[in-house]
């Protein structure tokens, strides 16, 4: 992603290379979660994103959207188990990183009424990362997660950025985003600004 503008929360550039990881903090409301739906175009704006030289616009959306990859703080599930909302031929990784993740054995089989938030919270981020994409938006990744398990979701990001993913993190956790974040922006009044 080589830059970004978007008139709804100000005039806001950044870029973020292969491996990076950028922190975005700020009060709530200040449009954090806004900046990352309209990264994924989920919402409208202006101004123009870019991947690789390419405007958002040259790929299809749902291209675009696997590329740039969004995990909101609540996601959603649509079949009645874990595995149906996984490709094809990627259970053996999903069940690799729920293990890293500190999910229970067996969490891939269950019913998705069954799991406690925090389990939702870190399957969806185990179904993104499955998905390999190029950059990964991430809102509050690891609210409400105790600290050994925060921990090591933490260190499964580190391995998907050392593998060349980008992560773009929302979070109110100022420890988290100095941990992970070779960037960290604040968010507030309509503009970003390097904290």
């Amino acid at each position: 992603m080589d830059r970004l503008q978007c008139n709804r929360v100000g005039p806001i550039s950044f870029s973020l290379a292969p491996g990076e990881c950028i922190a975005v903090m700020g009060s709530s409301g200040a449009g954090k979660t806004l900046l990352l739906r309209q990264l994924v175009d989920l919402d409208p704006g202006s101004g123009h994103v870019f991947l690789e030289g390419q405007r958002r616009e040259a790929y299809p959306a749902p291209e675009w959207r696997r590329r740039v990859m969004l995990v909101p703080a609540v996601s959603a599930w649509w079949a009645a188990t874990v595995a149906e909302h996984f490709q094809d031929g990627v259970l053996a990784d999903a069940s690799r990183l729920c293990a890293s993740m500190r999910l229970p054995e067996g969490a891939l089989s269950r019913d998705v009424t069954t799991l406690s938030t925090g389990e939702r919270q870190r399957l969806a981020l185990v179904r993104a990362l499955t998905a390999v994409p190029d950059i990964l938006l991430l809102d509050e990744p690891t609210s409400g997660l105790d600290v050994d398990t925060m921990l090591a979701v933490e260190r499964c990001l580190m391995d998907v950025q050392g593998q060349g993913t980008a992560l773009l993190i929302v979070t109110h956790d100022e420890a988290q985003a100095r941990r992970l974040a070779t960037t960290i922006y604040r968010l507030g009044g309509g503009t970003l600004r390097t904290a």
